[in-house]
């Protein structure tokens, strides 16, 4: 299980961390939206660890997460300068970077910010900025949550990861059942992070990104559209996967896995 290669901490800066893989090479995933700000563990772990584990042969990985108590107004930008902090004082130098959902606007302000310090750059469901959409849904989750109603929060954002058939009510179901274990009884550094996710579009900056970037998720994505996100990458490779939204990752692990060791170890 991965959970028993995994040693999870926090960095010298306050940054929650899990680490598996036995390679020389170091690979940091800026994961998703998380209310818990607290070390990968669970299912997140596990989910990572199946589609990366075709690469704990060459890197140690780090799945990363936002420092707990940020403060209100706290951008994405800021959340990208806390990595670098950590990336330059722990992991000493460029790391490859994987950028997930909310984590790949925070790679995305990263790869624009702190060149030096990423080698090659995988953006997983993720765009420049959240659809209109997307943004209504995430500050009602963000009201829910304020409000105390964090079951009814957090299978909300069921809704938006499974658009259609019968998966969707039981994915509604079981995140629902999930809501009090994701979301804790104080939300604010989720809703920090849900305002930050809010406010940001990086359209117009993309063609600052001069690395090599792999752009990939489903063609039906709630949340961001991720073909024009590759797009506006000058060096972007483009992965989309038909009839597929948000949970693209998911569906696809296997394939996922593929394409990103193929990328990154290419």
């Amino acid at each position: 299980m991965a959970r028993r290669r995994a040693i999870t901490g926090y960095s010298s800066n306050g940054l929650p961390f899990a680490c598996f893989g036995n390679g020389t090479r170091n690979l940091v995933v800026f994961d998703g939206l998380d209310f818990r700000h607290r070390p990968p563990s669970g299912i997140t772990l596990r989910m990572t660890y199946g589609y990366l584990s075709g690469l704990t042969h060459a890197y140690r990985i780090y799945i990363v997460t936002r420092r707990p108590g940020l403060p209100p107004g706290y951008s994405l930008r800021d959340m990208a300068d806390d990595y670098a902090t950590m990336i330059k004082n722990e992991l000493g130098g460029a790391v490859d970077v994987i950028g997930v959902s909310t984590g790949g606007g925070i790679a995305q302000y990263f790869a624009i910010d702190h060149p030096d310090l990423v080698r090659r750059l995988v953006l997983v469901m993720t765009g420049f900025r959240l659809t209109e959409e997307a943004k209504q849904l995430q500050r009602e989750v963000g009201e829910l949550a304020r409000k105390g109603k964090r079951r009814a929060a957090y299978s909300l954002l069921a809704t938006a990861i499974i658009r259609k058939g019968i998966a969707r009510h039981f994915f509604r179901w079981f995140m629902w059942l999930m809501g009090t274990l994701m979301i804790p009884g104080d939300p604010s550094d989720g809703i920090v992070e849900i305002e930050a996710d809010d406010r940001y579009d990086l359209g117009d900056q993309l063609d600052k990104i001069r690395l090599d970037t792999l752009v990939i998720g489903g063609e039906e994505d709630f949340f961001y559209d991720i073909g024009e996100t590759a797009g506006k990458i000058p060096n972007a490779r483009l992965v989309l996967y038909p009839s597929l939204g948000h949970n693209a990752m998911f569906v696809r692990s296997r394939q996922f896995g593929e394409e990103i060791r193929a990328f990154l170890l290419g």
